[in-house]
């Protein structure tokens, strides 16, 4: 079945290729691709395909024999065979990594396999993930495991049916072969299987692609493998604009200035859209470095990433982030800070003083008003934009962060709150609200102290006495932070659950009138308050997922193929293709993908991880332990 894909290898044709057959990692000069071959793994077999995903390429798993479409899309997706058309490269970019140069990066686990014609004319790129060593692997091995692919694979599929633009995920393929990982950094290495991700995009050209011309840092020394290749950086940006954004090729075709900068505008325009679309359902890229920025606005590369499930505007999602510069509330920031390097990295073909101005004029204003926009949506503001409305708003993430409300699931339920008065209902109401706060237990946990006392100690005095080596070995902010924690920590031996309630009805009670104001406003300027009302909640429930793949979800998916039960990650992958809806009938799914199952453990595991708890649930206290880096 997978005979039917179509290639026309445009990136190839259209950007330099190393001449180069050399395999092993390397510098790769003057160029953007350098040809690869996949690495065979032991015993591949099918995790997940998303039909949906490929759909896109035209593809559709014959109904007849699907255990032969399984083993053929094992058998390929894994790039244990090449398909016919197919032209294996890595492709070569630069990045800053935490603020830093990092010089040349490149794919070094990914291989680009082509790009394949979809039924509509549109071109797909396709990739795979994890299938072996390229000349960009430095000193890594090109591969993936199962953890790291089974939540890559879901999170694309997952954003994309939560309307947000992203990498798509077509399969997910595991195998026999193992690597030595050491997850934690913490000296445990263990043996995990190798697996292999199909992925799939319009390009996953970033903005780190035109990094690769960068002179010597001035900080790190690090240079990109291409300097003083301007005649690449204008074969680039011909083909990025010509093909991903041909009107605006065709709007300034006798003006290179005019369209580089009508294309750095429109990517500015994207991005800030993109990172607007993030911050409205609480997800955390957790890397944003520039070689992770799509240069069509797409969310790319889905590494520590993480669903915000109490709400903290300084959540931190990447367990390797000591700094928490990738902070929830910091993206906006920090994309738009990436969009400077990109506008670095155009010079000269892109003047700075334009594209410098393009930025502060665009992405602040772009990002607010498409922000908001999305928030009135999420609150059900249908018919009024009112100034007020950024007061209200900034006061509903302060009253979820004191009561530590779930993100999800308060904004989930805010489309059953009544304008009516009855205060029975409302009553109600609060209580249903207030249950999604988080309890003394999850809040001690929240605020365990992190670093031992005596450490702590030190590096007050050492702030005191010795400033200079102070700033070398820790920062202001984290032992105020840290100082933060042990007060709330202490506050909290003393607090009882019944206080801790009655605080926080008090909290939401307080937002949800003005809540109502704001409500009867857009209601009487509807005039037929039914009709307004019917179209509140149907927007509220478009916009508010009941379903997000929160870690713990992902977890027990994972620790069901570790043991060779697969059914979890399909049951959830169906899950989030509907993120916004009730999920009828779900036990029946899982009954016909546990029957395709194997051995009675497997089932068992399975059977454990569905009497967990609803999919809809806030996490059980044991997930606040899991850490993503």
């Amino acid at each position: 079945w997978l005979e039917a894909l179509r290639f026309d290898n445009l990136a190839l044709r259209s950007l330099p290729v190393d001449a180069s057959e050399e395999s092993g990692p390397r510098t790769v000069p003057g160029a953007c691709f350098a040809r690869v071959r996949p690495s065979p793994l032991h015993n591949p077999r099918l995790v997940a395909m998303s039909l949906p995903a490929l759909a896109l390429l035209g593809l559709e798993a014959p109904a007849a024999d699907p255990e032969a479409a399984e083993a053929e899309a094992a058998l390929y997706f894994s790039g244990n065979r090449v398909l016919a058309g197919a032209e294996p490269a890595a492709h070569c970019y630069c990045g800053h990594q935490f603020g830093s140069f990092a010089g040349q990066l490149g794919d070094g686990a990914a291989m680009y396999l082509g790009e394949v014609l979809g039924p509509r004319g549109e071109r797909w790129e396709i990739q795979l993930k994890g299938a072996g060593i390229t000349p960009f692997s430095r000193q890594a091995d090109g591969r993936k495991v199962l953890r790291s692919s089974i939540r890559e694979f879901l999170c694309s599929e997952a954003m994309f049916h939560l309307g947000i633009p992203t990498t798509r995920a077509g399969a997910c393929v595991t195998s026999d072969s193992k690597v030595v990982r050491d997850i934690f950094y913490d000296g445990n290495p263990k043996n995990e299987r190798c697996t292999v991700v199909l992925r799939i995009a319009s390009t996953f050209i970033r903005f780190g692609s035109f990094e690769i011309f960068k002179p010597p840092d001035e900080y790190t020394g690090r240079k990109g493998p291409s300097v003083n290749r301007n005649d690449i950086r204008i074969q680039m940006l011909d083909y990025v604009i010509s093909t991903f954004y041909p009107e605006i090729q065709e709007a300034y075709s006798d003006n290179s200035i005019q369209r580089n900068a009508a294309f750095f505008k429109e990517i500015t325009k994207r991005t800030a859209r993109l990172v607007a679309e993030w911050q409205c359902v609480g997800f955390c890229h957790g890397v944003l470095n520039t070689d992770n920025m799509s240069i069509v606005g797409l969310t790319i590369d889905y590494g520590p990433f993480g669903f915000m499930d109490r709400y903290d505007p300084e959540h931190v999602c990447n367990g390797s982030d000591n700094t928490g510069r990738y902070a929830y509330n910091k993206q906006p920031e920090i994309c738009k800070w990436n969009l400077g390097k990109l506008a670095e990295a155009l010079v000269p073909e892109l003047p700075l003083e334009i594209s410098e101005l393009i930025l502060e004029e665009e992405y602040d204003a772009e990002f607010e008003k498409h922000y908001l926009q999305k928030i009135r949506k999420k609150l059900g503001l249908i018919k009024l934009e009112l100034d007020e409305d950024n007061k209200l708003v900034s006061e509903l993430f302060e009253t979820m962060h004191l009561t530590g409300g779930d993100f999800t699931n308060i904004f989930y339920l805010l489309s059953s709150f009544s304008v009516d008065t009855d205060p029975s209902k409302f009553e109600d109401f609060l209580q249903e609200l207030t249950s999604q706060c988080a309890s003394v237990e999850e809040l001690k946990v929240a605020f365990k102290p992190q670093m031992d006392p005596r450490q702590l100690s030190m590096m007050l005095m050492l702030a005191q006495s010795n400033p200079q080596l102070f700033a070398l070995i820790g920062t202001k902010a984290n032992i105020n932070k840290e100082l933060e924690r042990i007060e709330q920590f202490s506050k909290l031996q003393q607090l009882t659950a019944a206080d801790l309630l009655s605080r926080n009805k008090r909290h939401w009670k307080e937002w949800l009138e003005k809540y109502r104001v704001r409500l009867q406003k857009d209601m009487e300027s509807a005039g037929d308050a039914d009709a307004w009302n019917t179209d509140r909640v149907k927007v509220m429930n478009s916009n508010n997922p009941k379903y997000i793949l929160r870690n713990y979800i992902a977890q027990n998916a994972i620790e069901a193929a570790e043991n060779g039960d697969f059914s979890e990650v399909r049951n959830v992958l169906k899950l989030l293709e509907h993120p916004f809806q009730e999920a009828e009938g779900f036990r029946e799914v899982k009954e016909d993908a546990e029957e395709e199952g194997a051995t009675a453990t497997a089932a068992a595991c399975a059977e454990e991880t569905r009497s967990r708890l609803p999919y809809c649930s806030k996490p059980p206290l044991w997930a606040s332990e899991l850490c993503v880096t």
